[in-house]
């Protein structure tokens, strides 16, 4: 599938030398343990070639020509989603595909399960801390899958595997990973080969989908006060060039391994002082369409990740009226750059920046603006309420339907090789 139409990531790189949460951070003490799982019932035909012309002859016998043969179904515009992929599936499944809910691994968690043996959900986020080990975390990870088990795709099984600060899980069967700014010292043909390693024990668990790796550009000299990403050394080091090489040999270890990623946060929250999970008004005053911050994203999307994940924050100089993760002209800004992946918001269920919005509103306002997958990872409780929201949406506005159908396309593209 082709995913990037080759831009000038050259520029970002020289730029970078003449210029020298996701589900976010949680509060959640680390559990000692996990639960177990629970109980659940066991349930083109070619194109025809044209007819070379002959040559005139004096015979009266014309010369027999090839019986023409049907011509094959067209298939979706390159970069357009492939609708083939929903046809006949209700409305409710549809919109269950473009919903990622959080699984707490310290529990409770029973609504998210009851949600998967529903078809109201397609993939589950592990949220929260562990240090339980791999095998507690394939109990549950097999729990939800088997809860999951009467739809039509598989489970997008997603966490944030980032390493450092940003580590979901960890004891026996995890190594523990350094942060991307220890990660940037590495050769990237090593790093490459490290996160291969972290992606096969995360493979071993069930998971198929890391939400990593950051690719926000953060200036040095602000590095302390940018609350969201340099103060926990999110970022693989402080030029474009740095972000690029080693966010990428991580990404492709990730893959190496069978795990999608998704590079984040679009369009770059190395300029903000706020974090949007805990602070409210969080807005980059500085980043253009244009900026090197933005180019980087470039070289992510060339490189093959399946997923791009939208800021919440606010670009003044972009679109002043609107969270990135709401605004048709920001998220419009990564299809721009040639994707044809999935759009993911970070977690829109307890983030104070959108806090303002009903959970239901939300998601019909990320999907309407271009998302195509709706992460409520913190606060599981409000997704019931944005299943409800976007079905109505859509039911009452064809267009928003067709949004709907195009984003629920694209997350079953992307679960193809799953």
């Amino acid at each position: 599938m082709t995913r990037f139409r080759p831009r000038a990531v050259a520029a970002v790189l020289t730029a970078a030398v003449l210029t020298a949460g996701c589900s976010g951070l949680t509060g959640e003490p680390d559990p000692s343990s996990l639960p177990g799982p629970v109980q659940t019932d066991a349930q083109p035909s070619p194109a025809p070639s044209s007819a070379s012309p002959g040559e005139p002859t004096t015979s009266a016998t014309p010369t027999a020509r090839p019986t023409p043969t049907a011509r094959p179904t067209p298939g979706p515009t390159p970069g357009e989603p492939d609708l083939s992929l929903v046809d006949g599936w209700t409305l409710e499944e549809k919109v269950g595909q473009i919903l990622m809910v959080g699984l707490p691994v310290a529990g409770p968690f029973q609504p998210t399960f009851d949600m998967l043996r529903d078809g109201q959900i397609g993939g589950v986020f592990l949220h929260g801390r562990t240090k339980a080990g791999r095998q507690p975390v394939k109990n549950l990870v097999d729990a939800a899958v088997d809860a999951a088990d009467r739809q039509q795709e598989p489970l997008f099984v997603a966490t944030d595997q980032e390493g450092g600060a940003v580590q979901v899980l960890r004891g026996p069967g995890f190594s523990d990973i350094p942060s991307a700014l220890d990660q940037a010292a590495l050769a990237a043909p090593d790093l490459r080969k490290r996160s291969e390693v972290w992606g096969e024990e995360l493979a071993a668990a069930g998971v198929n989908l890391n939400l990593a790796p950051v690719l926000d550009l953060v200036p040095q000299s602000a590095a302390s006060s940018n609350a969201p990403i340099g103060s926990f050394g999110r970022n693989y080091g402080y030029t474009a060039e740095s972000v690029i090489t080693h966010g990428n040999a991580f990404a492709q270890g990730q893959r190496d391994a069978g795990v999608q990623t998704s590079i984040k946060h679009f369009p770059g929250l190395g300029r903000v002082a706020g974090n949007t999970d805990d602070t409210a008004g969080v807005t980059d005053t500085v980043t253009g369409q244009d900026a090197p911050s933005v180019a980087v994203f470039d070289a992510g999307i060339e490189a093959g990740s399946g997923l791009v994940m939208m800021s919440s924050a606010v670009y003044s100089r972009i679109d002043p009226d609107a969270p990135a993760v709401f605004s048709p002209t920001v998220v419009g800004l990564v299809r721009e750059r040639g994707f044809d992946g999935v759009i993911i918001s970070d977690d829109l269920s307890a983030a104070v920046q959108v806090e303002s919005v009903p959970p239901g509103e939300r998601a019909v306002r990320a999907v309407d603006a271009g998302v195509d997958l709706v992460l409520a990872s913190a606060r599981p409780s409000v997704a019931p309420a944005m299943v409800d929201a976007l079905v109505r949406k859509a039911q009452d506005d064809p267009d928003f339907a067709a949004k709907v159908d195009a984003a629920a396309a694209r997350v079953v593209a992307a679960k193809a090789n799953l």
